[in-house]
This record gives C-alpha cells, sequence and structure tokens, in this order.
C-alpha cells in the first residue's frame, strides 16, 4: 500500500518527526523506516504537512505497525483525555472512576509520565486550578507546539493546549521587525513565536511564576534576545511602552474589555489587536467590536479584519477572536 512519507536526512529525523507531531499529521498505522542516510516519516495526508517540508514527501510502501493497547480497549469505554506535553488530564467527578481510567492510561501503551484530575474550576486572578495527580508525582511538564517547547506547571499558571491551532494562526501573521506587546503572556506561548518570526515582543503577565517560566521558555526557544518579560499589570506599563506596538494580543477572554483602553494607549500608528471574548451565540462579536471602537474614539479609525469563533466555551457561548487593525487618524 503506498502512503505518503516526509524523507529527510537522519540526523534531522527526531526534529521533524517532532514536528509533524506538533502538526497532527503522524501516521500512526505505519512505521517510520531507515534506508541509508534517509528517514521516511509516514504521514497521514499532505495538506497536514508544514509547507517548508512539503517538498520532501514521497510515495512509499511502509510496514504495518501493531496499533497500541489503548486506555478505551482497557476501559471498554472511550474516556475524555487530555494531553499537556506528558501529562494526560482527565475530567471525572467520581473520584473512582477518574482512578480507574488513570491505571487504564498508565497501563495502556501511551506515552505518559502524569495523570492529573481536574479538582477546582479555574480560580482567581490568576486564573489556575487545583488538582489532584492520580498517577505520577508531578504537575510540571514539557508542552510542544509547531517546533516551540513551553515549561509550565499546570498548577501554577493558566495553559490550555486546546488553543495551538489559534496561537499558530496569529503567529504566522507576525513579520520581521514588528514591536508586539503581549498583554496577557502566561508562559509565553504567543510570545515566544511571535520572536522566532522576527518581532520584538514585550510580554506582561500579573503571576510572577508564569512570568519566570516565559523567560525560561523564551531561552529554551532561542528567543530571549527579542522578549522582554514584565511581572506585573499591563496597565502599569502604559506610559512607558505608549504609542508602540504594531501588534497586541489581548487573551484575557472573560474581562479583555476592562483593558481596551490601554491596548489603544499602547498602539502604535497602525496596530493590530488581537482580541479575545467569550459571548453569547447571538451576538458574539458584537460587544468587542463596540468596546474597541468606544476606546478608540476619534483617534483610530477601527477596521475589523477577522471574526473567528476559535471554539464552543459552554453551552450557547463562544470564545471567539477579532483581529482588529487599528489605524490612527491624525485629528
Amino acid at each position: 500500500m503506498s502512503v505518503p512519507c516526509v524523507a529527510v536526512a537522519r540526523e534531522r529525523g527526531e526534529t521533524v518527526r517532532s514536528r509533524l507531531a506538533d502538526a497532527d499529521a503522524l501516521d500512526g498505522d505505519h512505521q517510520i523506516a531507515v534506508d541509508g542516510d534517509t528517514i521516511y516519516i509516514p504521514v497521514v495526508g499532505r495538506e497536514r504537512v508544514p509547507a517548508d517540508l512539503a517538498d520532501r514527501i514521497v510515495e512509499r510502501d511502509p510496514a504495518a505497525r501493531d496499533r497500541p493497547t489503548t486506555p478505551a480497549e482497557i476501559l471498554g469505554f472511550e474516556p475524555s483525555l487530555e494531553r499537556l506535553g506528558d501529562i494526560v488530564i482527565v475530567d471525572e467527578d467520581d473520584d473512582e472512576r477518574a482512578r480507574e481510567i488513570a491505571d487504564a492510561v498508565m497501563a495502556a501503551d501511551l506515552p505518559c509520565d502524569t495523570v492529573l484530575n481536574r479538582a477546582s474550576p479555574i480560580e482567581g486572578e490568576l486564573r489556575v486550578r487545583q488538582w489532584d495527580v492520580l498517577a505520577g508525582n508531578g504537575t510540571e511538564t514539557v508542552h510542544r507546539e509547531y517546533g516551540h517547547e513551553f515549561l509550565l506547571d499546570v498548577a501554577a499558571v493558566y495553559f490550555s493546549p486546546r488553543l495551538a491551532t489559534e496561537r499558530h494562526r496569529v503567529a504566522e501573521q507576525v513579520a520581521a521587525g514588528e514591536s508586539a506587546i503581549d498583554m496577557f503572556a502566561g508562559v509565553g506561548p504567543y510570545a515566544v513565536p511571535m520572536a522566532a518570526r522576527g518581532a520584538e515582543v514585550v510580554a506582561c503577565d500579573l503571576n510572577e511564576r508564569a512570568v519566570e517560566y516565559l523567560r525560561e521558555n523564551a531561552e529554551r526557544n532561542g528567543v530571549a534576545d527579542r522578549v522582554t518579560a514584565l511581572a506585573g499589570d499591563v496597565r502599569e506599563i502604559a506610559d512607558e511602552y505608549a504609542d508602540t506596538a504594531d501588534r497586541l494580543v489581548m487573551n484575557l477572554p472573560h474581562s479583555a474589555d476592562e483593558f481596551v483602553d490601554t491596548a489603544v494607549a499602547l498602539a502604535g500608528d497602525d496596530c493590530v489587536v488581537h482580541y479575545y471574548d467569550i459571548q453569547h451565540e447571538d451576538d458574539p462579536f458584537g460587544p468587542g467590536r463596540r468596546a474597541i471602537e468606544a476606546a478608540a474614539g476619534d483617534e483610530y479609525a477601527v477596521a475589523v479584519e477577522t471574526e473567528r469563533v476559535v471554539r464552543s466555551y459552554a453551552p450557547h457561548e463562544h470564545n471567539v477572536c477579532l483581529d482588529v487593525r487599528l489605524t490612527r487618524t491624525g485629528d
């Protein structure tokens, strides 16, 4: 059976395999093969392969891989699981059922060091939650996403792997030399890729632990010279960085509207704002647009370039993003 494979030099094999895994492009049904100095990595489809690897796709007939034992095969039902680095997260109210799932995860052929169960909702100003450690012994992990690594402790910082595609979408818009400000940066999942694209990034977060991880992640990904990491309320830096931003990321969807005045103060003459919101399905984009227009007043022309539903958040509620261009009017 002919299967598309990415062919690369053996010494690049692990790097390319990781990138394909981040893009959800790996074909788990077939084995990776080595022939001389070339490694052939089966992929599920050409459309998922990163563009710079597309010319490396060849057709091969790789050996089939034995399907691994899955938690579902052990349990007899499909549990709801989320992966974050080498941590598997379950979300069960029943402790006995949660521990049964954790035992199955650890027994399955699934790369995993720790299984956690959510023990509380996201709480407080720092947006963190409590966890029950069902297997393993820690809450720190390294998450890999589109070729970047992020060290983080899920008990100390907020991080959602579900936003990987959205973060990549924003990063792909960044041009070298831009001045970008990530107003609620966390451990750097927007800031690091933007810096990797050549932007000079100011990244701010109220959570001091998150900022420590942000600095570490900038180092890990080779962009520390282009990331200025600041701990504190972004409103406190508005005067220092006023009128400088070519791009602003506002990923604080429950309360970003409280910071639109600060965003306008930070914006340069031509600035794209990535504004995240959670709103009812009847009018998911209107409140954000109106908040930005009110803050911009006569100082900026406001153009909404993209209205995007990122994901469903709750029944009849959506997590959305507006890409908004602010252009100074000169009035």
